[in-house]
């Protein structure tokens, strides 16, 4: 048993599969530190053999050349599938690990003494807990403790890579060491003794500090709210919602109530409380993402204890998060580690932004070399600048390049991608063989009003590239809302858009080119290794990303883009007709290529801007499998489409049971938990369970990890509940239903809000 927040958590049990016994078979990534292998890091002994550990085993992508290419094509403007993005489950279709071998990796787990205590609607994920004798012998190792070289503690580690009985290679296993502990990857306060001043002199907020709504009004400044996005925020640990109240009160700001989500992804709390948490970094991430988008429709912040855990469950959540940040940095054995997120990420239609770091250039050695993974490909490197406004509030006045921010050529050695080449080219500092960075820059400099650990805010105190990627995330929201309004999707991974943007001959109105101050790299006209291509300038770079349409027209879209309908059944999507450039007119809908058996209506037709629900019915008769279904908007003389993947399938025999433990529980004020809901199939039942829940009382958020049980439908997911501070007290019946092709079914558990 263990005890989350308030709710007493039994362990789940999940389906059995057989495993063969073969040879011992290698993971793909490195686990073991160098520290260790040439005695900097003393030996200390052994770790205590009944000591518990918490990893997650983590399966290979499939298909890689096929990935490599469908990401080319969903960058490049002229390929059919450009910003096609997938979704979850279509990336697992194609490119996820085989149900077989997911189940084979459970089987292992449990075989070996372990516990499954988190499965990934992916099938990449598969986190377990046990002893460290159990985990020694799954994975033929010796867990050692060590005297750690450049820090004044112990840590443990394996002696050798890890091998496995299974009989296919695992990608990595997260949580094997703690050489490397997260920190915050830009957060600096003022050394102790330096008087404190205001470096903004302008900003809103207490001793003109400034506040998020001061970095809007610089960098953008326009009437843009991120109206309908979301941002998903990487956290280690978990906050306290009162310092965000404490700081929107003090800033004399309207609290952004029910827009922020706190999501455990592996069961790590979600509350922080001093004096034995620190929720600095926490808090301002939720301040400058929200000030920056302060319209946005949820926030999202992902606990967990491992990188692994935490990017999983923001390349699964339901809906996804189409900008997410980082200020977090850790230092893996294999840099390697985490690209098979990163890869899904941009597949999907998501940007991560992480911090560069506050160390100044980067380095091959040091701690300025430990910036991970802010030179990976697949991010967007955000460095830090000195920002001047021309008033509280007001617009954009000067901007030099930030003396502490992080910048240079990749550590870790990633190869330079494609869309920096030219730029590199450009530049005197910059590698031509490997990824330079940062690509990026917003303020970072100590001028900031920063509330935290319940205690007395502080104003001009903190600084960091922590501050400037959260601030990005939020401009990408901006960004996001208008291309989607405009009727196209949005964006996605956006360096290579970045890039072609900073080579073009609008740069200067696109971007704020900083060409003084030095990071140990000196600021420079165009591309540098300071502040990247500059900070946003205001509505040039958002209409450039984002290009308006001034030509009357029409726009169509899809949501869901997928849609799977039972023979005998119905289901919908929701098309939306977005007018643009003065367009008038009342557009006829249509459909065309649906399959034999299934027909189509339309809730409203015509449509004169707005939306209409399409229900797609299919007969006990319809022809099963996946089609195209192409929509149709007519005007006119003027056209549009959108297209649906339609998935008609037989009704699904047999059945499955769900449940959820504790069946009844309490949780105070402030404070978050989580129950276990298991499903369990019978009778031949295959297919995904889908999970949700009704009854969640007002002041409480809820959520799924993961949202949807895969495949044949049995197993685990943490039921995460928030209760906020004003959350009204009492006893409340929450229905939790799981629904899999044409079987439901519902369990109840009771929750209990405390003072």
């Amino acid at each position: 048993m263990r005890i989350v927040g308030k709710l007493v958590l039994p362990i789940a049990a999940v389906m059995s599969v057989f495993v063969g016994v073969s040879q011992a078979e290698s993971v793909l990534t490195h686990h073991v530190r160098q520290a260790t292998q040439d005695g900097t890091a003393r030996s200390m002994g052994r770790l205590p053999a009944s000591q518990t550990m918490n990893l997650v085993i983590t399966l290979p992508l499939r298909n890689q050349d096929d990935l490599n290419q469908v990401l080319k094509d969903l960058y490049d403007p002229s390929s059919p599938s450009y910003r096609q993005f997938l979704t979850v489950e279509q990336f697992t279709d194609r490119f996820g690990p085989t149900q077989a071998d997911y189940d084979a990796v459970i089987e292992f787990a449990k075989q070996n003494g372990l516990t499954v205590t988190g499965t990934s609607p992916n099938r990449v994920n598969v986190q377990v807990a046990g002893p460290v004798s159990k985990v020694e012998a799954a994975f033929h190792v010796n867990m050692g403790l060590y005297q750690h070289p450049t820090e004044p503690r112990q840590f443990y580690a394996p002696d050798r890579e890890p091998t496995t009985s299974l009989g296919f290679a695992l990608w990595h296993i997260a949580g094997l060491d703690n050489f490397s502990i997260p920190h915050p990857a830009g957060l600096e306060k003022r050394p102790a003794g330096v008087v404190t001043r205001s470096d903004a002199t302008t900003g809103s907020g207490p001793s003109a500090s400034f506040l998020g709504t001061d970095m809007r009004a610089a960098y953008y400044g326009g009437s843009l709210t991120g109206s309908g996005q979301s941002i998903g925020l990487l956290e280690y640990y978990g906050t306290d919602l009162a310092d965000l109240q404490t700081y929107y009160t003090n800033a004399k700001q309207t609290y952004p109530t029910g827009i922020v989500t706190l999501l455990s992804t592996d069961g790590t709390s979600t509350s922080c409380t001093s004096p034995s948490c620190d929720d600095t970094e926490q808090t301002l991430d939720m301040t400058q993402a929200l000030g920056m988008a302060p319209g946005i429709s949820s926030l999202v912040m992902y606990v967990g204890s491992t990188d692994s855990a935490i990017f999983n469950s923001m390349a699964t959540h339901s809906p996804l998060n189409a900008q997410l940040s980082s200020s977090w940095t850790w230092y893996p054995a294999d840099p390697s580690t985490d690209n098979p997120y990163f890869e899904e990420f941009a597949a999907q239609g998501q940007n991560l932004f992480q911090a560069a770091g506050d160390s100044s250039k980067w380095t091959t050695s040091g701690t300025a070399s430990e910036i991970f993974p802010a030179d990976d490909v697949y991010v967007t490197s955000v460095g830090g600048t000195d920002l001047t406004t021309a008033k509280a509030a007001g617009a954009w006045s000067s901007e030099t390049a930030w003396s502490d921010s992080g910048g240079g050529i990749s550590p870790d050695k990633y190869a330079i991608p494609s869309w920096q080449t030219a730029a590199a080219a450009g530049c005197a500092s910059c590698s031509q063989s490997y990824r330079n960075g940062p690509d990026v820059s917003a303020n970072a400099n100590f001028t900031f009003y920063v509330c935290a650990d319940q205690t007395t805010c502080t104003a001009n105190d903190y600084g960091g590239t922590s501050f400037a990627a959260p601030m990005w995330a939020g401009y990408l929201a901006l960004v996001n809302q208008q291309s989607i309004s405009n009727g196209n999707k949005a964006l996605g991974f956006i360096n290579p858009s970045l890039y072609s943007i900073g080579e073009s001959s609008s740069y200067d109105s696109d971007f704020h080119d900083i060409t003084s101050g030095s990071n140990g790299y000196s600021a420079t006209t165009g591309y540098d290794l300071a502040t990247g291509w500059g900070s946003p300038n205001g509505s040039g770079l958002l209409n450039a990303l984002a290009p308006v349409s001034t030509t009357p027209g029409f726009n169509l879209s899809a949501s869901p883009g997928s849609v799977t309908v039972v023979q005998g059944s119905n289901n919908t999507s929701t098309i939306t007709v977005t007018l643009t450039g003065g367009f008038t007119g009342a557009v006829t809908l249509a459909a065309s290529g649906l399959p034999s058996g299934v027909t189509a209506s339309f809730g409203t037709n015509p449509v004169s801007g707005g939306t209409s629900v399409l229900t797609l019915s299919a007969s006990s008769t319809a022809t099963t499998g996946t089609s195209t279904i192409t929509i149709t908007g007519t005007s006119g003389g003027t056209t549009a489409t959108t297209t649906i993947n339609l998935t008609v399938s037989a009704p699904v025999a047999g059945s499955f049971t769900i449940s959820v433990s504790p069946a009844s529980g309490y949780l105070d004020q402030g404070q978050s938990g989580y129950a276990t809901v298991t499903t369990t199939v019978s009778g031949g039942f295959n297919s995904a369970v889908a999970l949700s829940a009704t009854g969640v009382p007002s002041g409480v958020t809820s959520s799924f990890s993961p949202a949807s049980i895969a495949a044949p439908g049995s197993g685990t997911a943490h039921f995460n509940l928030t209760v906020s501070r004003t959350a009204p007290t009492g006893t409340y019946t929450i229905t939790i239903t799981g629904k899999g092709g044409s079987v439901t079914k519902t369990t109840t558990m009771s929750l209990q809000v405390r003072r």
